[in-house]
């Protein structure tokens, strides 16, 4: 089986569920009185007959317009709270003005940088390692029956586990160190690559496989050319999931046992009843959160551009 026999089906498997959509412009929605020849008017081709590249503006513009909404809706929570802080509807100590989050953030920045990098590395390395375990078992689930009787209860059964319960077991084991935060942000953010990877894998076109197979395609080349590629949508959104939850486990381990990470400064915070480094450390843990996921989001984009989820004006619905 040739390698573009096998791309183009693969292509057809990817592409199925938008281009139903997607059919040209039908003769008899042209103008009455124009010739056949004449065309229904739209963006002049590019190079190839493909249609020009944006320019910086027009990104700009775009990019413009998915901004505005969450700022104006951050702009106004601010705004709320710094009325609630300033007007002393509740205590300082328990909810501080902005002003005090922002002069704790920069006079402490150095001290909270440190602590930042050090939660950082421990989820980054923590979701890289559930990504890649957790696809290599949503693989074997997908392609083994026995597999999947005998692991997916197994993945159940350590998901409901409450890892905050777990965790002092495994300062026990492994000490104070490294090691217990990165295996926790692995047992939280695990599951929903395998659950998204399984849903993924097992969504290819039954008859896709069938013409894979009578085309000669080995089992490895049908995974990588079809299997793979149709279930990246899937599995592009469990990742999105599992790197926030990759924060969450880093953080739950810095609580039970660590001497730096934000999870450490958050329970120093609250010791000391500090509602400013408190508010500040809370700040920085979802910055890392909001950076993660979209960095995921860019490489989403850049590995499925053409799934219908990654195009500008795909309508909702047929009406």
């Amino acid at each position: 089986m040739t390698e573009n026999a096998l791309d183009t089906a693969g292509r057809k498997a990817a592409a199925a569920a938008t281009a139903a959509g997607e059919s040209a412009t039908p003769a008899a929605a042209q103008p009455a009185g124009r010739s056949g020849s004449s065309m229904v008017a739209g963006p002049p081709p590019g190079v190839g007959g493909r249609p020009p590249r944006p320019t910086i503006g027009r990104r700009a513009l775009v990019l413009a317009d998915s901004l505005w909404r969450p700022a104006l809706v951050l702009a106004a929570f601010f705004a709320v709270w710094w009325f609630v802080a300033a007007r002393e509807y509740v205590p300082n100590y328990l909810v501080p003005t902005p002003v005090q989050v922002w002069t704790t953030m920069t006079e402490q920045s150095s001290e909270l940088a440190r602590h930042t990098m050090v939660t950082l590395y421990e989820t980054v390395v923590g979701f890289v390692l559930a990504a890649a375990l957790g696809l290599a078992t949503a693989v074997a689930i997908a392609y083994s029956r026995t597999l999947d009787k005998a692991l997916y209860p197994i993945v159940l059964f350590a998901q409901v586990i409450p890892k905050i319960a777990i965790a002092p077991l495994l300062v026990v084991w492994f000490g104070l160190g490294f090691t217990p935060k990165v295996i926790l942000a692995v047992l939280i953010a695990f599951f929903p690559v395998v659950i998204s990877g399984v849903a993924g894998l097992r969504s290819t076109d039954p008859e896709l496989l069938d013409l894979a197979a009578t085309m000669g395609a080995g089992p490895w080349r049908t995974f990588r050319k079809i299997r793979f590629p149709n279930a990246l949508p899937h599995l592009m959104a469990g990742l999105k999931v599992a790197v926030t939850l990759a924060v969450v486990g880093a953080v739950v381990g810095e609580f039970v046992g660590a001497s730096e990470g934000l999870g450490y400064v958050l329970l120093l915070a609250n010791g000391n009843l500090d509602a400013p480094l408190l508010f500040a450390d809370l700040i920085l843990m979802s910055a890392i959160g909001i950076v993660l996921f979209v960095l995921v989001e860019i490489a989403e984009a850049l590995l499925i551009p053409w799934h219908a989820s990654r195009r500008a004006g795909v309508p909702l619905t047929t009406s």
